[in-house]
């Protein structure tokens, strides 16, 4: 399977996406931002980074890439689209995806490890994941801070199109097991289509156990199983009641209080 990985200005987890596609036995296929075709891929990836050294907002320069056009139309045709971090933000300004990530609650870049549940498994991008399964990844970012407004949330969370949510070791989603203030402990969501999905951890970077973790190995070979047939086939996410989400109060002090 043909994979695109797309490099921006400024991404530095290209080449860890690109190796993660080949470990699982894909066919990574570089593609530049001012590349034009996107004919024959399976699958596009988004990465991490710093695209446009994060001017004016993360991912809002590089939304205007050439090879975002492409990207739409790969996505409308039905195609898979994954953004992870910078790449997730990237989808956001697109509006291939809702909402926006805004700056830490912590107004601090972070980079650590953190735990996330997995809030479904029928979808391509989870089918290899148990639902409620803990999964350890890395992050990195400044600007992880998912934000909509309350009528997107309750949609997202009616609709089940949250995939990823930060929680604590106990497994639930406390404000102590959410590393940037983002709503509802949100860290990975699908499109109403449900094929394509941002995420601000890092799978790529959680591929094998001697590297602390290999957790982020089932969002890969989750996606591989769709494109070969084997499992969810890009599913249009199955309504749901609304999730009893009630909003949890952020483990941050603003400065004025603190003092």
């Amino acid at each position: 399977m043909k994979v695109a990985v797309l490099t921006f200005p400024g991404s530095n987890c290209d080449y860890d996406l690109y190796h993660a596609v080949k470990q699982v036995g894909g066919e990574p296929v570089w593609r530049w931002h001012r590349d034009r075709g996107l004919k024959g891929m399976d699958a596009v990836l988004l990465p991490g980074g710093f695209s446009y050294g994060d001017y004016l907002r993360a991912g809002a320069i590089a939304r205007f890439s050439p090879i975002l056009e492409e990207v739409f139309a790969f996505a409308e045709a039905g195609g898979p689209v994954v953004g992870i971090c910078n790449g997730f933000q990237i989808l956001c300004e697109a509006g291939l995806l809702p909402g926006a990530l805004i700056r830490n609650e912590s107004l601090k870049f972070q980079s650590e490890d953190c735990l996330l549940r997995v809030e479904r498994n029928d979808s391509a991008f989870t089918s290899e994941y148990e639902v409620g399964q803990l999964l350890r990844m890395p992050l990195a970012h400044a600007e992880g801070n998912y934000r909509a407004d309350d009528e997107t949330l309750h949609r997202l969370e009616g609709e089940g199109r949250v995939l990823f949510r930060y929680v604590d070791a106990s497994g639930k989603a406390t404000p102590e097991g959410n590393p940037n203030g983002s709503s509802n402990n949100i860290a990975g969501i699908l499109n109403a289509r449900g094929n394509v999905m941002g995420m601000m951890p890092h799978p790529e970077r959680a591929m094998e156990s001697l590297l602390g973790s290999d957790d982020g190995l089932g969002v890969f070979t989750s996606l591989m199983a769709s494109l070969a047939g084997a499992h969810c086939p890009v599913p249009h996410p199955r309504p749901r009641p609304v999730f009893p989400y009630e909003p949890v109060p952020s483990r941050w002090t603003p400065a004025s209080q603190s003092q």
